[in-house]
């Protein structure tokens, strides 16, 4: 039996109504575990549920249709990557899963251009382009206003990340864990990884199978109430805190076989560094990794998982 992680929800309209306190519970959570479960994220629920409707209508589509955007050499950084190529670093089985990535639009002639290709739109679904944009924006703005915290949780001016994320490379995952036969299924749909990235926020955690491990090398289940986000620490704030605030291995496991004929739908949105920023440790850490720019630090990842 798993048991559940100990955290409580922290409505995100505290970052606004009282800076001290929203980083004091926000960072208490996170150096505890690395997640925290936020309430009161300000974004529409009509939104979420527009741009999922959309995410069910693309990955319905028939197989050989999907395919058509899939980036070849692109590292899954835009379209689809179809199921069974990622893998968890490590892992020598790959991920019960399929996805699609929504990154940054940028103006022409933007310096960083050459890095952050442009987005696809799958034309068979109409609404696609503007749902989901919207819901990248949402969750952008969501994700800055979580930096505030942290930052003065960490010490730091409230606006420190605010330059740091300008034109940050961030990535909104569309995720889809197809159904499984349980004669056929292992116990795991993605397997133990950390996230490559500063912090991610995650809609679509209500549906079971989502484990942290814990200090004591313990798997603990993380149950978020109906209407919540899912935040935890990326790789990149990790190395940036010398390790203060800890990027805990996570996982999805298979659910209960009466479950298993259902799909799983969820949508982290990987917030990073713009990719020419030096990641490099601030002093006061445990551990100091050599500086590296978030570029260099998301290629190295991404051969990694087997992207690149």
């Amino acid at each position: 039996m798993t048991l559940a992680a100990d955290i409580t929800p922290v409505p995100l309209s505290l970052v606004e109504a009282d800076l001290p306190a929203a980083a004091e519970r926000l960072g208490d959570a996170f150096a505890r575990t690395g997640f925290a479960v936020v309430a009161d994220h300000g974004i529409p629920q009509p939104l979420i549920d527009r741009a999922m409707a959309a995410t069910r209508a693309f990955f319905a589509l028939p197989e050989d249709v999907k395919r058509r955007y899939v980036v070849a050499g692109g590292g899954g950084q835009r379209g689809l990557t179809p199921f069974g190529v990622e893998a968890a670093k490590g892992q020598a089985h790959a991920d019960l899963k399929e996805f699609w990535h929504v990154g940054r639009d940028l103006p022409a002639g933007h310096p960083q251009a050459g890095v952050m290709p442009p987005n696809l739109w799958p034309a068979e679904v109409p609404d696609f382009q503007p749902a989901v944009s919207a819901l990248y924006a949402a969750l952008d703005a969501a994700g800055q206003r979580l930096l505030r915290a942290i930052a003065v949780h960490l010490g730091l001016a409230a606006e420190f990340f605010a330059d740091p994320v300008r034109d940050g490379n961030s990535i909104l995952r569309l995720l889809h864990y197809p159904p499984v036969a349980p004669d056929t299924a292992g116990p795991i749909r993605a397997g133990a990884h950390e996230d490559i990235n500063v912090i991610t926020l995650l809609l679509g955690a209500e549906e079971a199978g989502l484990q942290l491990l814990d200090r004591d090398g313990q798997w603990r289940a993380i149950d978020a109430p109906p209407g919540c986000l899912v935040c935890n620490i990326g790789d990149m704030l990790q190395r940036l805190t010398g390790h203060r605030l800890p990027s805990t291995t996570h996982r999805v496991v298979n659910p209960a076989p009466e479950r298993m004929s259902v799909a799983r739908y969820s949508t982290p949105f990987f917030l990073h560094f713009r990719p020419d920023y030096l990641i490099e440790a601030l002093p006061g850490g445990p551990r100091a990794d050599p500086p590296i720019t978030a570029n260099d630090y998301l290629v190295e990842r991404l051969r990694d998982i087997k992207l690149l």
